[in-house]
Formats: structure tokens, C-alpha cells, sequence
């Protein structure tokens, strides 16, 4: 059976098909419309935390929201604030596993959703399930890249988003290069493209007057030089880069060991090698590998340069989050960042897997504090005119406005 508050704050367990069959359907509690959101994990990530922030935000006369997750879901659902919404899990095995989307048809025809939005290639074969479970408003969002196709030419992966295009009345690409993309390389019609930028709560990310104190306060005192970033330490992030660069300037820049220190919030498979570079070049003690943490905010206020090393980004959360702080960013050029890092005016843009330049880049601030303070005002003032999260929720409710009206009009032209 579902779950109330208080059995869902107590236990990890995920929902499974059996309960689902007693279960009163979602669509049946209210009159508001009904999303299903499928992705694959529902997990500490950048795509998870912009869904956290759509739900959280929308208001619950307009739409309520089912989160379907093709394997598991973790305590991250917990930073949804909204008591409303149910969690399903498909408990999904690697590789294929035809049954998960027999379950999902099932689960789909017992909600009877308005909307199912998917996200990213490990959800959008899940159209097909929806399509034939009777969902006709069906939304998918492109939020990046992964290590299988840094470049989206992957020829078979491609194939696929080609033959489920027709399924997919608006596609939603977080950046420019998304965008560009969905257009040229899979061939969407700009007419079925909303791209739709994240937003930041600006209120919760906030410059701080001096730098806050991390939590090791000793490990950063103040005449500190703090380096940082945020993310899941996997490949694609390429967190080694940064701790290469950092190692670089410890031994290029004069009197570095007692003012340069490093932060890495996040946790994943990177961490450990990490921890054993830094260890080999005797700096662990000038670094701090934070792990997974959910005080981000405190955290990106106790920096002094936000840096983002990835090999592929959509329309990066955390950039946008370091920017509302105030912090100067420096990012590889890839993807969505050269489009929130304004080179020479917010921060500044590297080549990727390149640690020479990013430690190059990352010299300048240290060299240069006044320049990383200018950088990091006229970052916070650009989220502020351009990346808020209210200005992100209205269109994601435009693009839900827009598909359930155009629904409406074709069933009153076939009636």
C-alpha cells in the first residue's frame, strides 16, 4: 500500500508492483492534472535537484506529481517539501529487462497521468510504455551528457531518440547546445523545442559578507585561499583534473602550501583517487574531500573560487549556485557553461581534461583577489537578472499549459 508521511520518513523500502495493485491512483485525488516524472534514479544529482526545485515550487493547485524511477529512489526525496507526491520504484536490472516496462505500462494505466515527462536517454524508451498505456501528453527533458557520448553522435544511441521523436509533443534541452543538437543531429522541429534554463533559489544561495568558516575551521583559517567544487565524483565530472591543477600550483606559486587549500563536496568512485593523489604529493592535509552533504550553501559561502572541471554539462546547477553566492567560477568550456560563465566578466573557461590551464586560470584569482571579488558580484548579478527559479517554474507550467491545451483542441476536432 502507499505509504503515509510518517511510514515514508521511517523506511527506505521502495514501492513495489504488488502494493501498487491496492493502491488508490494518484490521478483520482484532486482536480489538478497529474505528471509522471520518469527518470532513472532519484539521487543526489544535478537533473534530481532541478526536479526537486520544479516540484517544490510549483504550486499545488496547478499541478500534482507522481516521480517514477526506473530503479530506486533514496533518501534524496526527502528535500521535496510537497506531501502530495508518491514514489515509485521499477527496481530495473542493468542491461535490458523488458518486465521493467511492462510494469511501467501497468503503473502508468492504474495513474492515469495528464503528462509523463522523461529525462535524459535512460528514460525516453519509457515513451513507448507510456504511449501505449493511453498518455498522450508526453514531455521529454535533455539535461546533459555522460561519459558513453561526451559528443551525442553516438550512432545507435541517436537511432533510437530518431524513431521515438514522433512519441514526444515538446522536448525540453537545458542549454543552447541541447538545443542546437536536438535540431541538427536527431532533427526535432524548433516548433516542438522549449529550452528552459535552471533556476536558482537566490534566497537559499546568497553571498556571504566575509567568508563563512567551513566545518574543519582550522583547515581553512582566514588569509586562506579556498578552491571548490560540488558534484558526484564520477568520470564524466573529472574532479582528478582539479586536484592535478591544484598539485601544480602547490609547487609553481610561491608560498602556496600555507594559503592554497582545496574542497571537493561529493562522493562517488573519483573520491578514493583523490584522496591517494593527494596523499602521494603529501596535501592531504591541505585538502578536504567533504563527501556527499546537504549544506551546499554554507559550504559554497566558505570558498573563495567555484570550480567545475567536467567533460560534458547541460545547464549546470552548481555553477549557477556558485554564481548566486558570489563566488568567481572558473569551468571548462563544454556544453551549457560558456553559456552562465561569461569569460572575463564571471569567471573564466578552460579546456577540458586540461590541467595545466586550469591551474593557469586558478593563478590568476590567486594572484589577483580583487579580480576574483569583481568576478564574483557581477556573477551574483547576472543570476539575479537572468536564472531565477520563479522564471524557471513559470515556464516548465507553460510548457505543461501548452501540451495539455493542444491535447484538448485535437480531442475536440475528433469528437
Amino acid at each position: 500500500m502507499i505509504k503515509s508521511k510518517k511510514q515514508r520518513m521511517t523506511t527506505a523500502a521502495s514501492t513495489n508492483i504488488g502494493a501498487l495493485r491496492s493502491a488508490t491512483p494518484v490521478a483520482a485525488r484532486g482536480r489538478a492534472p497529474l505528471v509522471a516524472h520518469i527518470l532513472y534514479r532519484l539521487d543526489i544529482g544535478g537533473l534530481e535537484n532541478g526536479l526537486v526545485n520544479l516540484i517544490n515550487a510549483i504550486p499545488t493547485e496547478r499541478y500534482r506529481h507522481a516521480i517514477i524511477s526506473l530503479t530506486e529512489y533514496t533518501d534524496f526525496r526527502f528535500r521535496i517539501r510537497r506531501q502530495d507526491v508518491e514514489y515509485y520504484a521499477l527496481h530495473k536490472r542493468p542491461g535490458k529487462d523488458p518486465g521493467t516496462y511492462v510494469q511501467l505500462w501497468r503503473l502508468l494505466r492504474r495513474l492515469q497521468p495528464q503528462i509523463v515527462h522523461t529525462r535524459n536517454l535512460p528514460a525516453l524508451d519509457c515513451l513507448i510504455p507510456a504511449a501505449l498505456a493511453g498518455v498522450r501528453c508526453r514531455v521529454h527533458g535533455e539535461h546533459g551528457r555522460d561519459m558513453l557520448e561526451l559528443d551525442g553522435k553516438n550512432w545507435k544511441y541517436n537511432l533510437l531518440r530518431r524513431a521515438i521523436r514522433p512519441l514526444v509533443q515538446r522536448y525540453i534541452p537545458l542549454s543552447h547546445d541541447l538545443e542546437n543538437w536536438l535540431q541538427h543531429r536527431i532533427g526535432v522541429t524548433p516548433d516542438k523545442i522549449t529550452r528552459i534554463y535552471n533556476g536558482v533559489d537566490m534566497q537559499l544561495f546568497h553571498p556571504a559578507a566575509v567568508r563563512e568558516p567551513l566545518p574543519h575551521a582550522a583547515f581553512a583559517p582566514p588569509g586562506t585561499v579556498v578552491l571548490g567544487t560540488v558534484g558526484r565524483m564520477q568520470e564524466v565530472k573529472d574532479q582528478l583534473t582539479l586536484v592535478r591543477a591544484f598539485l601544480r600550483l602547490l609547487k609553481s606559486e610561491p608560498n602556496a602550501r600555507n594559503i592554497l587549500r582545496l574542497v571537493l563536496v561529493g562522493d562517488g568512485p573519483l573520491r578514493a583517487q583523490a584522496a591517494a593523489m593527494l596523499a602521494a604529493a603529501d596535501a592531504n592535509e591541505l585538502a578536504w574531500l567533504a563527501g556527499s552533504r546537504d549544506d551546499v550553501p554554507r559550504l559554497l559561502r566558505g570558498l573563495d573560487v567555484f570550480v567545475l572541471p567536467s567533460l560534458a554539462e547541460g545547464i549546470s546547477n552548481t555553477i549557477l549556485e556558485a554564481m548566486a553566492c558570489g563566488l568567481p567560477v572558473v569551468a571548462t568550456r563544454v556544453g551549457g557553461n560558456p553559456e552562465l560563465v561569461t569569460e572575463g566578466q564571471t569567471g573564466m573557461l578552460v579546456p577540458a581534461a586540461d590541467p595545466v590551464a586550469l591551474a593557469d586560470a586558478l593563478a590568476n584569482y590567486l594572484r589577483n583577489p580583487g579580480l576574483a571579488q569583481q568576478h564574483g558580484a557581477a556573477g551574483r548579478e547576472r543570476v539575479e537578472r537572468e536564472f531565477s527559479l520563479n522564471a524557471m517554474v513559470q515556464r516548465y507550467i507553460s510548457v505543461y499549459d501548452e501540451v495539455l491545451a493542444h491535447e484538448q483542441r485535437s480531442k475536440n476536432i475528433n469528437q
